[in-house]
């Protein structure tokens, strides 16, 4: 029999011509607590409303507690505990109303109901609000309601989609804690961009960029996977004051990508911070080349790298950019349109004045002047005319 509580196979999810998931497959454990990481928008919680039943996939099938979402969802959903990213809540019930209505809703009444509701209420520490308006509670107890609601089943598995979100962080580590503890006896899929929650509360870590899964591994397994760690050298300043002499030859070391000079923390001090190539310690070949360089070795730490920049690589693989970087290529851009839009102003004024001058080309040539003469000679002759009518004229009077 497979211990498996969760079985994906090739999810893919189409809205028009925009693929939210691409052939996702992945399988979830019994009391397992998953963390399902991912920046806004890369699919998280459409994997979500496939898994509990709100929406259908366009490919591929899933299963939960050996339900098929296609040939069983109300067993699906009798398996599952599910508290989406915006708290299903009723504000102006009781506690204690709301959660004697979710148990109906779940065909749970009389004895049956309490006894779940009691023990839902103690798995969430409510009991101290149990008899208070929703509404009055603080966000963090209202989260507890939530997860009461997604517990009062007692659902095998538990699906969470951004429990802590809007949290502070007291708050935060309350929920983590019960979240924690709740895993012990149940399956747990945890959706969030949050990095800590999935260090400090996950046994395991599914990362998905743009509707694909790009890594699936432990928290540490993750960072070991990177193999991008740094290191911080501290030496003795040299004799003659030449820390560029201490530079290059760290420079030169086998596996050395980039060495950035630091603030030193003390007088006589130089300190350095070292980027490697690949995944190898370079330890051995640092100490090697402070030993045939002359130099005083005062520290050598190696510095793992944190969660945050695997992320970054995996989902966007920008992690060792700098920010910097990115700005000056936008000031560049920004200057190339700048020059785009004075060129285009340039032309248009130099069509204008183009065709101005041949406006006045076309006044000052021949055909226009043999014009002018001709409309001269018509009005010399209208004028003439009229001197011949005032003669006849003058004639009839005598």
């Amino acid at each position: 029999m497979s211990n498996a509580m969760i079985e994906a196979r090739d999810l893919s999810k189409s809205y028009g011509p925009v693929d939210a998931l691409k052939d996702v497959s992945f399988e979830v454990s019994r009391g397992e607590v998953l963390g399902f990481l991912g920046p806004n928008g890369a699919g998280k919680t459409t994997t979500m409303k496939i898994l509990t039943c709100f929406i259908a996939p366009s490919g591929g099938s899933a299963s939960v507690n050996g339900a098929d979402v296609f040939d069983d969802p109300m067993g699906v959903r009798r398996s599952i505990g599910y508290l989406p990213e915006s708290t299903p809540l009723y504000t102006e019930m009781l506690v204690l109303e709301y959660l004697e209505f979710v148990a109906k809703m779940r065909g749970y009444t009389g004895s049956e109901a309490r006894k779940r509701i009691k023990k839902a209420a103690e798995q969430t520490s409510l009991g101290d609000v149990i008899a208070k308006e929703i509404r009055q509670l603080s966000k963090g107890y209202r989260q507890r309601v939530g997860l009461a609601q997604a517990l009062v089943h007692e659902p095998p598995v538990l699906i969470l989609d951004e429990p802590m979100s809007g949290l502070d962080p007291n708050q935060a580590a309350e929920i983590r804690e019960l979240i924690k503890e709740i895993g012990r006896e149940r399956t747990v899929i945890l959706s969030t961009h949050d990095l800590g929650e999935v260090q400090v509360t996950c046994d395991r870590v599914l990362i998905i960029s743009k509707g694909q899964l790009v890594a699936d591994d432990s928290p540490e397994e993750l960072r070991e996977r990177s193999g991008k760690a740094s290191y911080r050298v501290t030496v003795a300043d040299d004799e003659k004051g030449d820390d560029k002499r201490i530079r290059d030859l760290l420079g030169k070391v086998k596996g050395v990508d980039r060495v950035r000079p630091r603030t030193a923390d003390a007088k006589g001090e130089l300190i350095f911070a070292i980027t490697p190539t690949g995944s190898q310690d370079l330890r051995r070949e640092l100490f090697r080349a402070a030993v045939d360089g002359d130099f005083v070795l005062l520290g050598l730490e190696k510095k793992a790298e944190g969660l945050d920049a695997v992320f970054r690589d995996l989902t966007t693989g920008e992690s060792g950019t700098p920010k910097k970087r990115e700005k000056k290529a936008s000031a560049e851009d920004k200057k190339a349109e700048a020059r785009a839009k004075k060129k285009a102003r340039d032309e248009a004024k130099k069509a204008e004045e183009e065709q101005e001058s041949d406006e006045e080309e076309e006044l000052e040539s021949p055909e226009a002047a043999d014009t002018d003469a001709d409309s001269e000679g018509a009005g010399a002759q209208d004028a003439d005319d009229g001197s011949d009518d005032s003669d006849d004229a003058d004639e009839e009077k005598k």
